[in-house]
């Protein structure tokens, strides 16, 4: 079928209109016709190869939201006319221990991503949301209810489980005290779940000007991290701090924040492999813990508890001739919190 699109030719290029062909729908497939498309920061490090191995001619965008028109005749969970997500996977092994626990994000053959990446027939380049359409087994699309925001939405199959997803393995809940580091695309959806369980949320920064956003979105307290007598007063203060900073940075100085049992959760990719000294792990028990979107079964439970809580990404909503200057904007940290591309400008 064939799909128009916008895709980088090679990591020089600036994102240009596109054609590609889409697959026919297989009997498990759901062909979703794209209404809007988040735009996430690994979109712009996947484009311009920062990552390395990346593959063209590539169709970005793994935050994909749209409505169902058409089906394979064994689907099962979807028909015609439902408004449907697809996220930052389209398929797996579906075999190992971990695919089978439904945590399909840590699959032992390597999930296949959204886009960049071989599907699993080995042949078939996957290309992204920044497109008309999309057509994906029924296991990697997700029901979306029509009560919420449809284009804020879009942020959530990516930034959305991205803080959701290692918040609910913290255990975090009312009483407890949480930090989040950073306030951008995943940041902001840190402090709004975080907020929600019932946590003391506290926002930590660099930026002075992020304390009125921060208590907008809900946060208790603002903690400035360039201030030395601040840091130093809420030593050993947090439960969780859930760091979502891109830039590299010193791990230390948010482990030090960390009460007995503590958990830095990372989910931000810096550049440079980070370091610490094993005297601030070993103080108060603290641990570091990893953690990559989120499988099926809590991706869906993720997008219920926000159509039940009404709970959205801040956007900007933008059309998809405006693309490029949206990744140069997002370098310059100027956007509050998550582009997202009207596709019906395609």
């Amino acid at each position: 079928m064939i799909t128009k699109a916008y895709a980088a030719l090679t990591a020089k290029d600036p994102l240009a209109p596109f054609q590609f062909e889409r697959r026919e729908v297989r009997p498990n497939d759901v062909q979703v016709e794209i209404m809007y498309c988040g735009v996430c920061h690994s979109d712009i490090h996947q484009v311009r190869d920062e990552w390395g191995e990346s593959i063209y001619p590539m169709v970005p965008g793994h935050e994909i939201v749209g409505r169902v028109i058409k089906t394979g005749k064994d689907v099962k969970k979807f028909k015609a006319g439902d408004i449907a997500g697809v996220g930052v996977m389209i398929d797996s092994c579906r075999k190992c221990k971990n695919c089978r626990q439904q945590m399909e994000q840590y699959c032992v053959e390597d999930m296949t991503g959204t886009y960049n990446g071989m599907e699993r027939d080995g042949v078939t380049i996957a290309q992204g949301g920044y497109s008309s359409q999309i057509v994906t087994d029924e296991r990697y699309v997700y029901h979306i209810s029509s009560r919420l925001d449809l284009k804020a939405v879009a942020p959530l199959l990516c930034a959305g489980i991205t803080t959701y997803s290692p918040l609910r393995y913290a255990g975090v809940t009312k009483g407890m005290k949480v930090g989040v580091v950073g306030l951008g695309g995943l940041g902001h959806m840190g402090v709004k779940f975080a907020v929600s369980f019932g946590a003391e949320v506290t926002l930590i920064s660099t930026s002075p000007s992020k304390q009125k956003d921060a208590e907008r979105l809900g946060a208790h307290k603002f903690l400035l991290s360039t201030d030395e007598k601040q840091m130093k007063g809420s030593d050993s203060y947090f439960d969780v701090v859930l760091n979502t900073i891109s830039a590299n940075h010193d791990y230390e100085k948010y482990l030090n924040l960390l009460d007995l049992n503590g958990k830095m959760l990372v989910v931000g990719l810096p550049a440079e492999d980070p370091r610490t000294r094993p005297f601030a792990l070993i103080k108060n028990r603290r641990s570091i813990t990893g953690s990559m979107i989120g499988g099926t079964k809590e991706t869906q439970e993720m997008l219920d508890y926000c159509a039940e809580k009404n709970i959205v990404a801040d956007i900007e909503l933008i059309p998809i001739g405006q693309i490029n200057e949206a990744y140069e904007r997002m370098i310059r940290n100027d956007v509050r919190y998550r582009f997202v591309i009207d596709m019906s400008t395609l």
